[in-house]
């Protein structure tokens, strides 16, 4: 059996930043567990790519302090390692006047959070987006889009120069915690460690279960699905595309990305997945999905008439293009069905508390000899480099300690 320091489980951008910054502050062993044979599978790939200033998170959160300083250093990492990166700038509509009052809540959250942000008129969005519609918006230059396949390729290439051993195709199927630390045993064999990460994502319940950990809490995992813009019609949106969030509800809607290969991508959705890896809504995983089904805290979320409502309208925008692209057309009225085509779908590994309240912070808990990052939804990729250095700096305090 081999032996480390530090056994990871799960190579995306939250593990894999992590390492680097265990590599280098200290001369620990450390190794990365991740049960896909490539990397960026799920959350860390299946993303819109959009580096968020933290404009929207509340002053003083974890959130807003890893969003604003992951993307100053995200750029950073893209520019010193050539990872694609456009600078656009993002406008966040607002389609009437108790929108536009909402917009002043985010230019002062954005001012104490130390991110530029301008109130634009009609006439300067029209000037930005000639094709999206408001009487005005929120205006940040800071918003970037980045290739973020590649940025968790870049990342894993330094991590591996850096003496992190990698193993690929090693899914983890138990944890064992003795008096040494840590058996974990893989589909390619088992690894002992004094200490264990857990940054499972979409699984990242079930490894803190194991250990007694997080029991108040599952994931239950949402689908976002993605349109595109046909390319003749990538005009009708130059840069980005928000529409003004609505604090009551979960999650911000659709909107609109230029990617940086240029592509439109338009969504997404927020619903339901009938499986934690279910990437279709035709797919189906029946042990999850009951699993979901007999969380006390799900059937306490969905009691909600306000989340049936939502649920109900998400649902709708999966199976029906109709309704996605009635959506679509809040913010940019000139599209039309057939210049929307399918595009990719990803799974946000939202965490729910026994309560049926939907966590919404990072949530990170201790357990013997182990951290677990139990929730670290969106803005994750912003945030992970500097997310990646604050786990480093918990696990060297349990480990010298």
């Amino acid at each position: 059996m081999i032996e480390y320091d530090v056994a990871i489980v799960g190579g995306g951008c939250v593990g894999c930043s992590v390492a680097k910054h265990l590599a280098e502050r200290s001369n620990l062993d450390v190794c990365i567990l991740e049960k896909e044979y490539h990397l960026a599978e799920h959350q860390s790939g299946r993303n819109s790519g959009v580096l968020h200033p933290g404009f929207n998170y509340p002053p003083g959160s974890l959130k807003a302090r890893f969003a604003t300083a992951g993307t100053a250093r995200l750029k950073e990492y893209a520019r010193e390692n050539g990872i694609p990166l456009r600078e656009f700038g993002v406008v966040v509509v607002a389609r009437d006047e108790t929108e536009v009052a909402r917009l002043d809540t985010l230019r002062a959250q954005a001012d104490e959070n130390g991110v530029e942000t301008e109130i634009i008129g009609p006439d300067e969005l029209a000037e930005r987006e000639p094709h999206a519609e408001g009487v005005a918006a929120l205006y940040c230059p800071e918003a970037a889009s980045i290739d973020s396949q590649k940025y968790v390729y870049a990342l894993a290439t330094e991590v591996e120069n850096l003496g992190i051993d990698f193993y690929l195709g090693h899914r983890v199927e138990k944890v064992r915690h003795g008096e040494s630390g840590h058996v974990v045993e893989t589909s390619g064999g088992s690894v002992s460690a004094r200490y264990l990460v857990n940054a499972a994502g979409l699984y990242a319940d079930r490894i803190a279960h194991q250990l007694g950990v997080g029991t108040e809490y599952q994931i239950v995992p949402f689908r976002g699905e993605y349109y595109e813009l046909v390319p003749e019609k990538r005009y009708l949106c130059e840069t980005m595309i928000y529409p003004t969030p609505d604090p009551e509800l979960p999650f911000l809607g659709v909107h609109y990305t230029r990617r940086t290969d240029d592509k439109v991508i338009v969504g997404p959705n927020a619903v339901l997945a009938f499986g934690r890896e279910a990437y279709r809504n035709t797919q189906f995983d029946l042990g999850e999905f009951a699993e979901t089904l007999r969380y006390g805290g799900f059937r306490k979320l969905i009691a909600s008439p306000k989340m049936i409502g939502v649920a109900w309208d998400e649902l709708n925008k999966s199976y029906r293009k109709g309704k996605f692209v009635e959506a679509s057309r809040r913010l940019v009225p000139d599209v039309r069905e057939a210049d929307f085509r399918r595009s990719f779908a990803g799974n946000r590994a939202q965490l729910v508390d026994e309560h049926g309240e939907l966590v919404k912070d990072p949530l990170i808990e201790r357990g013997p000899d182990s951290l677990h990052v139990l929730n670290i939804v969106s803005p994750g990729l912003t945030s992970s480099l500097p997310f990646g250095d604050y786990l480093a700096e918990q696990v060297l305090t349990d480990i010298d300690g």
